[in-house]
């Protein structure tokens, strides 16, 4: 009578001494024996049914379609990446002529209001000021406040020095200057004290919106040994002179108009120039060096970098003070004290590189081929665990077999068993 055939995990007779152990020690045993001694290894099962099919070749098509249309086109995952390595440089041109009471008919030219004349990947431009001239140290009368304001020298302490103030606190009480009326604690300080409580307007410079900025720009590229400029090698001394950026008719061209900046950003050159501002000028540079040299060239954007907020008024714009420093024929040391606001032009240069590398081509096919595992594990999940013949399934899908070696003194199944265990010679 012909033996039926055994499928499932079974001990063995190698096994039996930790069985043994395994009735003491109970499941910890037994997972530590299925842990060293058990072997998985996958199982093919054609199954015929349609939805399955249709889903996997709708996942494994959406996969693929990741792969060439993300991966490789869009991303370029075939080349090798690099980011940039920049300098900038600029120069500013331009005149502004004023004429007011206290200064007169004067021209200012870029030695007056680019203040310093050059800083790392930025300038800044002078389009407003609060001017005191002729200032000397001596004693004179605080700019009148809350905490200045005195009727008496009670009021006043000597040797005081505020949070906000312009000197030393004299222990005085003296008349303010440009009001009689009022009396402040003098201080010692550089005299006449400043007084920047109204802000000139219109901006002292407002000519200042027809200055050209002129952006010099070199970039590399290291593991290409790619370097370029903004000033492409086909354009002329008398090009150059004569051009302006413009986004649509000259994209090339690096010399920027302020204004053409401020309003590119959607600002208002005149409103911004009184209490000034940062700006940001991008330069972009992503090139493609599988093309042409010729077509890697820079993208200019403009974007105002400060927060201007009208819920936020408190100490808006830019501005910082300076001085200018002389000597009288008596020898006494004077100044010319200026509170300088303007717009300062920060230049931001980012971008990247690639070109064909056989290494990243090969990492990415590889990549892509690994996800279609992904359609053969969703399926596997729906077929097992959703679908109405699922225990069908998995009985189809999972077998267990005996370690022949381990069981080599006993015999299972007929010589058919035999047969279907060593294959039909």
């Amino acid at each position: 009578m012909r033996e039926p055939r055994r499928e499932g995990l079974s001990s063995g007779s190698a096994g039996a001494g930790l069985c043994l152990v395994g009735a003491m020690a109970g499941p910890c045993c037994a997972l530590l024996y299925g842990f060293l001694f058990e072997y998985d290894t996958p199982r093919i099962v054609l199954i015929r049914s349609r939805k399955v099919g249709l889903m996997n070749r709708l996942v494994q098509l959406a996969i693929l379609a990741y792969v060439i249309g993300w991966v490789f086109v869009w991303e370029k995952g075939y080349q090798e990446k690099d980011s940039v390595v920049s300098s900038v440089t600029t120069k500013v041109k331009g005149v502004a002529v004023t004429n007011t009471s206290e200064l007169g008919l004067r021209v200012w030219d870029v030695a007056d209001y680019v203040i310093p004349p050059q800083e790392e990947n930025s300038v800044f431009i002078m389009t407003n000021l609060i001017i005191t001239l002729n200032q000397t140290q001596g004693n004179c009368a605080e700019l009148p406040d809350e905490t200045t304001i005195c009727q008496s020298d009670k009021n006043c302490t000597k040797g005081y020095i505020g949070t906000h103030s312009n000197g030393v606190q004299t222990g005085r009480c003296v008349p303010y200057p440009k009001d009689t009326t009022i009396k402040t604690c003098e201080v010692f300080a550089w005299c006449p004290v400043e007084n920047d409580e109204k802000v000139p307007k219109p901006a002292f410079l407002k000519d200042a919106e027809n200055f050209t900025l002129l952006v010099k720009n070199n970039i590399w590229y290291p593991k290409f040994n790619f370097t370029k400029r903004n000033i492409l090698s086909s354009t002329s001394k008398a090009q150059l002179k004569n051009c302006k950026y413009n986004a649509k008719t000259d994209p090339a061209c690096p010399i920027f108009r302020l204004r053409d900046m401020v309003e590119a950003a959607g600002q208002d050159f005149q409103e911004m120039a009184v209490e000034g501002g940062v700006m940001g000028l991008q330069i972009n540079w992503d090139c493609d060096l599988d093309k042409p040299a010729s077509r890697c060239v820079p993208k200019y954007t403009f974007r105002r970098i400060d927060n201007k907020d009208s819920a936020h008024t408190v100490s808006p714009g830019y501005n910082f003070r300076f001085a200018k420093y002389y000597k009288s024929p008596d020898d006494v040391e004077s100044r010319t004290l200026i509170k300088a606001y303007g717009i300062r032009f920060d230049i931001m240069v980012f971008g990247k590189a690639g070109k064909f590398d056989i290494i990243p081509t090969m990492i990415n096919i590889g990549s892509g081929l690994a996800l279609f595992g992904v359609a053969t594990v969703l399926c596997d999940i729906i077929v097992l665990y959703f679908m109405k013949k699922r225990y069908y399934y998995r009985e189809k899908k999972y077998k267990y077999v005996e370690d022949y070696e381990l069981e080599a003194n006993t015999s299972y199944g007929s010589q058919s068993d035999s047969r279907d265990f060593h294959g039909d010679r």
